[in-house]
């Protein structure tokens, strides 16, 4: 790889494999949600991801390119994290907050992959894809957006905080009756060591 325009077409490659492989991992998270609103976000999303891929497809049209056979490495890693966590058998309402914050890395993923991608287009003024690019960039903001305010409502059922917070009040309840307990005995000692004082005087 020498020159510019084939890292501009290595990169548009990676992007449009990382929307394909989004398609698929969209549809999944959507049937994974416990909450309607979020189930339909994703939905949302997975047609708004279709529509992204259609636009690459078209950009490589425009320049008289082929996509070349690769695989996004990131997109594969975040695929994988969520898959892992899965396994972990988690509560519904963990799912849907796991499920957010991967979306929100995802779209901070693209978001930084189209920025690049738009500043080589406009370096070799290839107009038309870089107006296609910036499109898809504002879709990919707003998701982001969307994500950030979903993580904001969503909080979890179990806190798993109860049996930490026994053992804290349990420990310091004796920790109390130790310090109590060593103030009064040398309080005794103290009065014991008086008369004797007096008696010698």
């Amino acid at each position: 790889m020498q020159t510019a325009h084939e890292f501009f077409i290595h990169e548009l490659t990676d992007m449009l494999d990382a929307e394909r492989k989004l398609v698929e991992a969209l549809g999944q998270q959507a049937e994974e949600c416990d909450r309607p609103e979020l189930q339909k976000a994703f939905e949302n999303h997975q047609k708004q991801t279709e529509g992204q891929v259609e636009r690459l497809e078209q950009c490589f049209e425009i320049l008289g390119e082929e996509p070349e056979e690769t695989e996004c490495k990131g997109i594969k890693g975040l695929i994988e994290e969520h898959d892992s966590f899965k396994e972990e058998d988690p509560a519904a309402d963990i799912m849907d907050i796991f499920n957010v914050g991967a979306a929100t890395k995802v779209e901070r993923y693209e978001i930084s992959g189209y920025e690049s991608l738009i500043r080589l287009a406009d370096l070799m003024e290839h107009k038309k894809v870089s107006k296609l690019l910036q499109q898809t960039l504002r879709e990919e903001e707003q998701t982001l957006k969307k994500m950030e305010g979903f993580s904001k409502k969503l909080k979890p059922e179990n806190l798993g905080m109860e049996e930490e917070e026994e053992e804290v009040e349990t420990t310091a309840g004796d920790e109390g009756e130790e310090e109590s307990s060593g103030r009064r005995a040398p309080a005794r000692a103290g009065r014991s060591s008086k008369p004797r004082r007096g008696k010698a005087a």
